[in-house]
């Protein structure tokens, strides 16, 4: 018995020594949690989300999942800073502001954290002073959200997690053996950042699918063999670092950072036995080569994939395929990364470093031909992947499925730049030739030439083309390098396009030279092809009831020497439906100091140039135009959820909202084309909007339509109507029996 007490008695005493005693010294040495950092079990691991309404992917309430729950942080002490540290665990590269006062709604459950105040370079919200996890004294009123800005971390893989490791892979190179100045770089030492500098990886083991996965994440579709009897020399003689010995890659990853990895412990010095550093390369997607050949084969590749459309930079838009000679959308349902790659490489880019849903890239037009799609990741082409067939009550166009695909570094940005403006969206252009920056001759610098620059920089699209920037003169550049600048729009740099060889401008002062202002969204204009078809028809009208008309000169030349008030004219009306399915409102150019009052409608026209309605002849020459003056913009109607902002009557803004559309009635005045001098035959109705690009938008290709149009002398009778590029080499094989025709370009 003695022996049993004393035992029970020493565990006691153990007892207390083992768990009281470091609690008590413990309590001695740690300051109260009151303004700490607040330490999580390591086995737990944040999860984070964006919620609430109304609120887009990149903002609203944020959420923490903590022990088994979710909840939001309160919004005392919030700053900019702990919303740059949150949006990075939410995998975007930083924020943009934050949100107070339960702007996205009220959260339920937990309010987690409270008094949060971080530096901004934390690598977690825990390692940020708080009150401690579950400490506030706040209500869900006081809910925090944030706003982040819309590109995403390299190596991000889960949409709500972020794995801070310090071993993670996130940025990637090939150093080429012989230094060169062309770009893209294809061929060479893979490299990976690690820390300061950048380290080797050992080739032992390394597989064909390990390559494919770099070249994707490099932006290249596709990769090849390469000599390493060529490298092995010159790799041996440099001190080689081998930070990662062990990749296994099954090939579809997106990322490195997805594939098993095995790194050397230490300071990255470990060697790499029997092998030499990883050399690759890739084969760059036609869009980076001057071979016409290989160009041509992509478009041969490609014909039942229309593209990326409504993406700011090269490689990112909103999905669009051919199907039933009948161009249509994808369905976000089940949108992954390994589709999104497939679509990725058929285009000619590397692999996918987004799937975007929610129409993020913009809403579509017409029928959606795909749902469901569920490649793996090995297809040539998303029409080997899976897919179902869908009715228009299984998907909307809210739902229409976007990428973002890797493209490869060109180095683009630095030969130009903006400076003097407000913010890093704006300013006067300067370019770089040879070793010199100078200026750009803003003579016909137009919204084409200015959205080529917005899209060098990684800014956006063009908002405006300034052509006075005298109040941007902030830098000591004085003198012009570059005039006569002529760009399609689609190049990539404005050293690609058309300009003098000898700098030839009138006004050669800096307060004349070239300036933009850039946006991350632009409106996107698209006309309702089958309004027009449904709608048209012929009317003899007196021009009596047509004086108003006269005066806004919305006829033809011949009526100026009618017998005016007897007899008619022949007009060919049709109802005109705009809608902006884009990602901003489309606001006219002018200013209201600039808007012209029309007496004769009774309210102000903010566009002079707005849509152009023209009647061809079968080789292409316009017979008879829309001599519509002038156009007022509103909102006729809105898809629902969506209110009306813009409209015509007593001197409002104008303009047409994302989601809305501009009606113009085929029963008003000028909505029409004077025929009363046409005769008889075959024609071609175009319209186009936006036709001078006087405002910029994400697509300018689908601001036409074309109809085959057949006059007997009393009916008129128009077919096969549908949107596209007046220019395109779609449009013309649409209009194969009629040769010629683009002869007239509107420009």
């Amino acid at each position: 018995m003695k022996t049993s007490r004393w035992w029970q008695q020493c565990s006691v005493i153990s007892f207390l020594l083992a768990v009281w005693l470091p609690a008590w010294i413990m309590a001695q040495t740690t300051p109260p949690i009151q303004s700490t950092t607040s330490p999580k079990p390591q086995n737990d691991r944040l999860q984070f989300r964006l919620v609430g309404y109304p609120r887009k992917h990149n903002e609203g309430r944020i959420e923490i999942f903590y022990k088994g729950e979710w909840g939001t942080i309160c919004d005392d002490d919030f700053s900019l800073s702990n919303a740059n540290v949150l949006c990075r665990q939410l995998g975007f590269v930083s924020a943009t502001g934050w949100t107070h006062s339960a702007k996205y709604g009220k959260g339920l459950g937990k309010i987690w954290l409270d008094n949060v105040q971080c530096n901004g370079g934390e690598k977690s919200i825990e390692l940020c002073k708080s009150r401690g996890w579950g400490n506030s004294d706040c209500t869900h009123d006081e809910d925090a959200g944030v706003v982040c800005k819309d590109e995403r971390l390299p190596g991000f893989v889960h949409s709500n997690i972020i794995d801070m490791d310090e071993n993670k892979v996130e940025k990637v190179r090939l150093r080429p053996v012989v230094p060169t100045k062309k770009m893209p770089v294809t061929e060479g030492v893979v490299e990976i950042k690690y820390r300061n500098g950048w380290v080797q990886i050992c080739d032992v083991g390394w597989t064909s699918k390990n390559t494919r996965v770099i070249c994707g994440m490099l932006g290249f579709p596709d990769e090849k063999k390469v000599n390493k009897n060529f490298y092995k020399l010159n790799t041996e003689r440099q001190k080689n670092q081998y930070h990662l010995h062990s990749v296994a890659c099954v090939g579809t990853e997106v990322h490195l950072a997805a594939c098993p990895l095995e790194f050397n412990k230490g300071n990255a010095t470990g060697s790499c036995k029997g092998g030499m550093p990883v050399v690759v390369s890739c084969v760059p997607g036609p869009q980076y080569v001057h071979n016409n050949g290989l160009k041509k084969k992509l478009k041969t590749t490609v014909k039942y994939l229309g593209g990326l459309k409504g993406g700011a930079k090269l490689g990112e838009g909103r999905v669009e395929v051919l199907r039933n000679n009948e161009w249509g959308t994808v369905c976000d349902d089940r949108w992954t990364l390994l589709s999104a790659s497939v679509v990725c490489r058929e285009l000619g880019f590397g692999s996918a470093k987004e799937a975007l849903t929610g129409a993020r890239m913009g809403q579509g037009m017409g029928p959606i031909h795909m749902n469901e799609v569920l490649c793996l990741g090995t297809e040539k082409s998303m029409w080997n992947c899976g897919f179902k067939n869908i009715t228009s009550e299984d998907c909307q166009h809210v739902e229409d499925a976007a990428v973002r695909c890797n493209t490869p570094y060109m180095a683009l940005e630095n030969s130009v730049r903006i400076v003097g403006g407000r913010t890093y969206y704006e300013g006067r252009v300067e370019v770089q030739v040879g070793a010199r920056w100078g200026t750009v001759c803003s003579a016909s610098w137009t919204t084409k030439e200015a959205m080529v620059v917005c899209r060098q920089l990684g800014l956006g699209y063009s908002m405006h083309a300034i052509t006075e920037t005298w109040y941007w003169d902030s830098s000591n550049v004085t003198e012009m390098v570059m005039s006569g600048v002529k760009c399609t729009g689609n190049e990539m740099s404005l050293s690609h396009c058309q300009h003098h060889r000898t700098v030839s401008c009138q006004k050669t002062a800096a307060k004349f030279s070239a300036g933009v202002i850039c946006s991350e969204t632009a409106s996107d204009l698209v006309p309702n092809a089958p309004l027009v078809q449904q709608s048209v028809y012929i009317e003899d009208r007196p021009l009596h009831m047509l004086y108003c008309a006269a005066e806004e000169n919305c006829l033809s030349k011949s009526a100026a020497s009618a017998n005016w008030p007897y007899g008619h004219r022949r007009l060919l009306r049709f109802s005109s439906q705009i809608h902006n399915i884009g990602r901003a409102d489309f606001r006219p150019k002018a200013g209201r100091h600039s808007w012209v009052w029309h007496a004769c409608h009774g309210h102000y026209h903010s566009m002079d140039i707005f849509t152009h309605y023209d009647l061809l002849s079968s080789n292409g020459t316009k017979v008879a135009e829309g001599h519509k003056a002038s156009f007022c913009l509103e909102d006729t109607e809105c898809h629902e959820g969506i209110s009306k902002r813009y409209e015509c009557a007593n001197f409002g803004e104008q303009g047409i909202t994302v989601g809305c559309w501009d009606l113009y009635r085929h029963d008003i005045d000028c909505q029409w084309i004077d025929i009363t001098d046409i005769k008889p035959g075959n024609y071609i109705l175009q319209i186009v909007i936006n036709p001078n690009f006087e405002v910029a938008e994400s697509d300018f290709t689908n601001n036409a339509m074309k109809c085959n149009c057949k006059y007997d002398g009393h009916r008129i009778w128009l077919h096969n109507c549908h949107m596209g590029d007046a220019f395109s080499e779609e449009a013309e094989r649409r209009f194969e029996k009629y040769p010629g025709q683009f002869n007239n370009q509107i420009s």
